[in-house]
């Protein structure tokens, strides 16, 4: 660095002839000696310690690498030399003879930042000799010296940790690939770089020769979070070479670094199970499909989307290459109403180039554009009492980032997931019963029949839906009539009076993927059902059969008056009365009056509000003439 301005001569020991004359000299010069500011003769270098700084880690010794900057001035101030006027600090080893005698002595226990005025008589400077042209013999000279650097080869990487978060999924090794944050500065404080201002993390290998070694070193392990301190001497820096206008040869580095994620190309996704309820009969499988929330975040805790935020949950098939790799590994053998931490490498999410900013269309118009049909509704289908139709799709879309959000190229994320339920398409009703009465029961309910049950229905996280308890009454229906969804429906059937029974209904059985009011779609449901009663039903058509066969003369029997016509009136007394004795029995389930008003306009076949014998037919008749007919 000396060669490229003008010599150093007021800190370079001078050549041999000069040592054997000064050595002359100074024996004379000590004799008579030298006024010093004060008047008498300087017998050593004088220090005045004008900048201390508050923190001082390290002192020069003997034998240390230096870096600092000087001006030089004789005792009438006129300056002789200046590191500042070539734009170079001096780099050079104290206390080995490579600078004159008062400069070694007045470096010594000199702290980074600290400024110095050194007083150096001759005999420890130039002596009588002096250096022609620039300092005259007898010279005392006087230096402003500020240190910037101190190093020793005995030195290595010193690392201090600043931060440490409280969770450590894993720490650095030689061969991960880590995206951090730094601050660069030397070790006066002078910034050099720092990645903040390039919008985006510095990413590399450790441990390849991607880094200078000792960042390789000083990385090693990190945890995600963590913040430290890396200070690196410039043998494993940039060295006497520095790096380009930025960093000087010689220095030492200290970095102020923040992991933000590690991993490791032969990682895989790793799981965690934050908690896990109690009787888990089935674990989620490729082809399933399932409803869940979650919170996804970066491995230093930074949150880049949430279900919750949408407050919905993100439903999607399971091993089907719908999501992400990373979560359809992460998902399968998970149980319903777990909560698992999902973490995946990048290679198994989205890969070196992350993702751009989100999607600028609503979740609406992305579901819209992302159905994809499903096999196993039939379009239109109405689930029980449902009143709108089915979609024949499922919804299938992927996580939607915060607005200005984004992924950044080789994130490993986290997920903290929440399984809601699950199903597959071909999924029965499952049907657990809860008690029966102690009774023999010889009869259960079946299609057709007419039935009385109290049930909760609920959410497989516990959430309630609906409960014919708040009602105050039991909940009714005729089992295979369309009137109920059609889990519940064949869940009802072979139960006694009084029997207890939880069933969970796959969506497909309930209300499907478009739900119903108060319903998420496919959503699996939960009922606890109880049978109350059961009244057995009529065959299809009917609305009244006899236990018995018919009167052979029915008109006559209807024809209370005997005028031949058989009035509403009397139509209704008749009904009734065969129901009173036992000898018959309407639908169950509606209305007498109704039902015995239906069967007259069944029955008055021209609507002149009586029926006649040539009008009356059984339904049994009429059942057979069609047959004829259509044979």
């Amino acid at each position: 660095m000396f060669r490229t301005g003008p010599p150093n001569h007021t800190l370079l020991r001078p050549p041999l002839l000069q040592i054997l004359l000064l050595l002359l000299v100074q024996a004379v010069g000590r004799g008579l000696g030298r006024a010093s500011p004060a008047g008498g003769p300087l017998e050593d270098v004088v220090i005045e310690r004008y900048h201390i700084p508050r923190a001082c880690p390290r002192e020069v010794q003997m034998g240390d690498f230096v870096r600092y900057h000087y001006n030089g001035t004789f005792e009438d101030g006129k300056k002789f030399d200046s590191s500042y006027d070539r734009s170079t600090s001096v780099a050079i080893v104290v206390g080995v003879g490579r600078l004159i005698t008062g400069m070694d002595r007045g470096l010594m226990g000199m702290c980074v930042n600290e400024r110095r005025r050194l007083i150096v008589p001759p005999h420890l400077g130039y002596g009588s000799i002096g250096v022609a042209g620039l300092i005259p013999p007898d010279a005392t000279l006087y230096f402003d010296v500020v240190l910037l650097d101190v190093w020793n080869q005995a030195d290595t990487v010193q690392v201090s940790t600043l931060l440490r978060p409280p969770h450590c999924p894993r720490m650095v090794q030689e061969s991960d690939f880590v995206r951090y944050h730094y601050n660069g500065t030397l070790l006066d404080g002078t910034a050099f770089d720092t990645s903040y201002s390039k919008g985006g993390t510095y990413d590399t290998y450790v441990g390849s020769g991607w880094l200078i070694k000792g960042m390789d070193q000083g990385l090693l392990g990190m945890c995600p979070g963590e913040r430290r301190k890396i200070i690196i001497p410039p043998f494993l820096a940039y060295g006497e070479k520095g790096y380009g206008t930025v960093i000087p040869p010689q220095a030492s580095l200290v970095f102020h670094v923040l992991l933000i994620d590690v991993h490791n190309p032969k990682d895989t996704v790793q799981l965690e199970t934050l908690d896990l309820p109690p009787g888990c009969v089935r674990r989620a499988m490729a082809g399933d499909f399932m409803r869940y929330h979650y919170n996804g975040s970066l491995m230093d805790g930074s949150l880049f989307d949430s279900s919750y935020s949408r407050n919905h949950t993100y439903n999607t098939y399971v091993g089907q290459g719908y999501i992400i790799p990373g979560m359809d590994q992460g998902l399968q053998g998970s149980c319903m109403g777990e909560r698992r931490r999902i973490t995946i490498p990048p290679h198994l999410a989205y890969g070196e180039n992350g993702t751009g900013p989100s999607l600028p269309c609503p979740l609406e118009e992305l579901v819209m554009w992302t159905n994809i049909p499903s096999s196993s509704e039939t379009p239109g289908q109405l689930h029980g009492d449902l009143e709108q139709p089915l979609l024949d799709t499922r919804l299938i879309h992927s996580p939607i980032l915060v607005p200005g959000d984004k992924i950044p190229g080789s994130a490993v994320l986290v997920f903290d997931v929440h399984v809601i339920d699950f199903h597959n398409p071909a999924d029965p009703v499952e049907i657990k019963t809860l008690s029966r009465p102690p009774e023999i029961c010889n009869e259960t309910s079946k299609a057709g029949d007419f039935v009385r049950y109290h049930y909760n229905c609920s959410l497989l996280d516990g959430t309630k839906l609906f409960s014919s308890h708040d009602y105050g009454a039991p909940q009714e229906a005729t089992l295979g009539a369309n009137k109920v969804i059609e889990g519940l429906d064949r869940g009802l059937q072979g139960m006694c009076a009084g029997e207890r029974r939880q069933l969970v209904v796959p969506p497909h059985l309930a209300h499907g993927e478009s739900g119903a009011r108060g319903v998420p779609g496919s959503a699996v449901l939960l009922f606890e059902v109880e049978l109350v009663s059961r009244e057995e039903g009529l065959p299809e058509g009917y609305l009244f059969v006899w236990h018995e066969d018919p009167p052979a003369n029915l008109f006559e029997d209807l024809d209370l008056n005997k005028d031949g016509e058989v009035p509403q009136e009397e139509f209704s007394t008749f009904i009734k009365a065969q129901v009173t004795e036992g000898k018959g029995r309407l639908m169950p389930g509606q209305d007498p009056e109704k039902t015995i008003g239906d069967m007259f306009q069944n029955q008055d076949r021209n609507q002149d509000g009586k029926i006649t014998l040539e009008e009356l037919k059984l339904k049994s008749d009429e059942d057979q003439e069609r047959v004829h007919e259509e044979l």
